[in-house]
């Protein structure tokens, strides 16, 4: 992949370069290219010294991180207890129905993710759908696709 990564440089700058501050310049590159493409992680640690294999240590521990193309919509469906009891499951199934694909998949078109996750810290709401970070509670199955849709 040929890519310009002058975007990271300015990303890694806007952090005075400081190696302590990896995770929050790997969530910034992750917003720029809504994943972490290798090559800009690679010049991410060129540009702190420091080696690959701390970044990927990273980006492979916490969740929030996608090595993976991602689609243009993250979709994530909370399944925690109390999203599970009140149909959390059912609306993962729907979704997974409507997109065509299962959970930890991106669509064909590029144009959604979806993940299962175990909390999303809105229980009283459950279950709970969110699309870009824009939370939906309190849904019903017959709810999703017309949010989905929403997001075209």
């Amino acid at each position: 992949m040929d890519m310009n990564l002058e975007k990271v440089d300015q990303i890694v700058n806007s952090y005075g370069n400081k190696a302590d501050m990896l995770i929050q310049i790997l969530q910034d590159v992750q917003s720029e290219y809504n994943w972490l493409p290798k090559e800009a992680m690679v010049r991410v640690c060129e540009n702190l010294h420091i080696p690959i294999s701390r970044a990927y240590r990273i980006a492979t521990f916490y969740t929030l991180f996608s090595l993976e193309p991602r689609g243009r919509h993250l979709v994530n469906v909370c399944l925690g207890t109390a999203c599970h009891v009140r149909g959390g499951h059912r609306i993962l199934e729907k979704a997974q129905d409507i997109m065509g694909i299962c959970a930890g998949q991106t669509t064909s078109d590029m144009k959604y993710s979806l993940e299962r996750v175990n909390c999303l810290g809105c229980c009283a709401l459950g279950p709970v759908l969110t699309v870009d970070g824009e939370a939906f509670g309190k849904l019903a199955v017959k709810d999703v696709e017309g949010i989905l849709s929403s997001f075209e």
